[in-house]
């Protein structure tokens, strides 16, 4: 069985063309350290903060598309064949079909109806964040997408998700959560507007927890990232949206400085 709940975000990975500038940038922004590159393994190389496991990067397999990088998600699945076979029911595609990683777990990697790629992990030895929701590590993902009934028709029918719209008529925001409480809460869904740009297509937004928003952001620009958004204050926490000097979109937020009231959730 999964330490992390079904359709529990449990890892994120990306690659990279330049896989040392990668190891310096995030090492410098968000003080990782960096394991041996396995080799076997098309030299995946995992992230650590605190000696704990946060994330991966790898450089791009022979013959693959070495367009811009992009951070990948993974959602915890008992039986990732199983979620494999679901995704393709609900209208998604297979961009890999399961594959067993050695004795580390099995891995599927899809696209959701509207564009966005994630992946679904199921664990053996390797069980995804030994940290998560502390500086350094993962905090949260928000799915951007411009049509939101084939993703919101979509997930559900994939994970067991509950869905909780906010009271906001302004923004079009859905949460899912695999149960009754907040940490249950896992992924957000946000209604991309005329303020993104029109080629870009759905994605999975990753944010990873600081210490500092605004000194974080510093060294991140400082070391050739681009700031797309904020920062911003919000009930969440002090946040803003960057892009690493290899494209790889990101935000990292500073959850201990909030601002303003909770919103209210109603079920959708």
């Amino acid at each position: 069985m999964t330490e992390f709940k079904e359709g529990t975000p449990c890892w994120v990975d990306a690659m990279f063309t330049d896989l040392e500038g990668a190891k310096r940038f995030y090492g410098d922004v968000l003080g990782w350290t960096f394991g041996e590159s396995a080799s076997e393994y098309g030299n995946y190389t995992q992230a650590y903060s605190d000696g704990k496991a946060v994330a991966a990067v790898v450089p791009p397999m022979p013959g693959s598309d070495e367009s811009e990088s992009a951070w990948c998600l993974y959602f915890a699945s008992p039986d990732a064949k199983a979620t494999g076979e679901k995704i393709k029911a609900a209208g998604g595609e297979l961009l890999m079909e399961p594959m067993k990683v050695g004795e580390f777990g099995t891995m599927v990697l899809a696209k959701e109806p509207s564009g966005a790629v994630f992946g679904v992990w199921q664990p053996q030895q390797h069980k995804g964040f030994e940290k998560r929701g502390e500086p350094g590590s993962y905090a949260w993902a928000e799915l951007f997408t411009r049509d939101t009934d084939a993703v919101d028709g979509f997930l559900p029918k994939v994970f067991p998700y509950r869905v909780q719209k906010m009271a906001d008529e302004k923004m079009d925001f859905k949460v899912f959560k695999v149960g009754g409480g907040q940490s249950d809460t896992v992924l957000g869904r946000m209604k991309m507007g005329e303020d993104f740009p029109p080629h870009l297509g759905s994605y999975i937004n990753v944010y990873f927890a600081v210490d500092d928003c605004d000194s974080t952001i510093k060294k991140a620009v400082d070391h050739g990232a681009k700031l797309q958004f904020g920062p911003m204050n919000t009930p969440f926490g002090r946040f803003a949206a960057l892009t690493d000097p290899q494209g790889a979109n990101f935000s990292v937020i500073d959850m201990s400085t909030t601002e303003g009231d909770m919103p209210n959730l109603t079920d959708a």
